[in-house]
């Protein structure tokens, strides 16, 4: 039943990409890829009508769904229902009948829960604009792949199916990522802090308010030889600004300018669960990044709070990370030897996390 509705699904959306001819930008990679599809809606929304894939839509159903619709809110909510899916087609075969306004831009989600998940999907859906985010030495979902190197060569799929009039962009910082433009016949353009990157983050702080307390991120976006501040409100996390500086390439490749990018960048909302700045009771400021769990992800927010200017305690809390296979033990135990260096209390929850107590 469910091979017969993705059957359905992905042909009723084929259907609507040959009609409307929407630009389709995908997004792929093992961390960032939430923030850096939301920051690239709220770039390309300043000159386009787009529509950006919520939560994690990003599978053989997930996407076909948010090309015929925004559905989401709904699917959270009734998505186990047969009578959703029927309102569905019901509703998507009908709309092609009649002339209405559709997204110029889909942002879409790409996932790889197992081997062939990105090729089918490009397949499928080809896109205009591929940007993989990052792999990292030990990548989520890596417990399906044979290792780290089949993850990459898995999400390398997405840029291999670009055209030469396509662009392919890619995370300089992230070697795995960086030496994937060896297998796209698209246009490179790549995104980073390190020296190189085609759009480059420097300047890298936490915006800090009068009372002390961090309040965001600043940096500067440098493109050739133009630069922009940036601000992002309550966020931190070297994350956020890399998912700012891949929109800004993005926005970039639709000729937008710098300066509009900055400002659009200033009503950008990071995603709940990655890096949020909650304020708790009794004067303590809490960061939310609990949204998902690999060790690339808690790494970053380790180092985060290990940086971040704190005149009391530093706490932290570190539950399981799932989907390691036989690289979790270990990236349990690294996990606890950087916690270890420099916070005051950990407190680990689950079965696995008690690896990270150990170290």
């Amino acid at each position: 039943m469910k091979r017969l509705l993705q059957f359905v699904l992905t042909v009723l959306a084929r259907v609507y990409i040959w009609r409307y001819k929407p630009v389709i930008v995908a997004v792929t990679g093992n961390v960032g890829k939430t923030s850096t599809k939301e920051a690239i809606g709220t770039v390309l929304a300043k000159i386009k009508r787009v529509r950006t894939s919520a939560g994690n839509l990003n599978n053989e159903l997930g996407v076909p769904l948010t090309i015929l619709g925004d559905w989401s809110d709904e699917y959270y909510e009734n998505g186990g229902s047969p009578l959703f899916w029927v309102k569905i087609i019901a509703l998507g075969a009908l709309r092609l009948a009649f002339s209405a306004s559709y997204p110029e831009v889909l942002i879409l989600e790409y996932g790889a829960d197992r081997p062939k998940d990105i090729k089918k999907l490009a397949n499928k859906f080809k896109p205009h604009i591929g940007i993989i985010t990052a792999v990292g030495e030990i990548p989520v979902h890596v417990e399906y792949f044979s290792g780290p190197e089949a993850v990459a060569k898995e999400k390398a799929k997405l840029i291999e199916s670009l055209s030469p009039s396509d662009f392919a962009v890619l995370n300089h910082d992230d070697l795995a990522v960086l030496n994937m433009k060896e297998k796209t016949k698209a246009r490179v353009w790549t995104f980073g802090f390190t020296e190189g990157s085609k759009v480059q983050i420097s300047n890298f702080d936490f915006k800090i308010g009068d009372d002390g307390r961090p309040k965001g991120t600043i940096f500067k976006l440098n493109y050739g030889e133009s630069f922009v501040p940036v601000k992002l409100e309550d966020t931190l996390g070297r994350s956020q600004a890399l998912a700012a500086a891949a929109a800004a390439a993005v926005g970039l490749i639709f000729d937008m300018n710098l300066v509009t990018i900055s400002d659009a960048l200033l009503s950008y909302q990071a995603p709940k669960g990655r890096l949020k700045l909650l304020n708790g009771i009794k004067n303590s400021l809490i960061i939310d990044d609990t949204y998902n769990a690999s060790p690339s992800a808690t790494h970053l927010a380790l180092d985060t709070l290990k940086t971040l200017p704190c005149e009391g305690r530093r706490i932290t809390i570190l539950g399981d990370m799932l989907e390691l296979g036989k690289y979790s033990i270990n990236a349990h135990r690294e996990a606890g030897n950087l916690a270890g260096s420099f916070v005051d209390l950990l407190i680990c929850v689950g079965s696995r996390a008690k690896f990270i107590a150990d170290s």
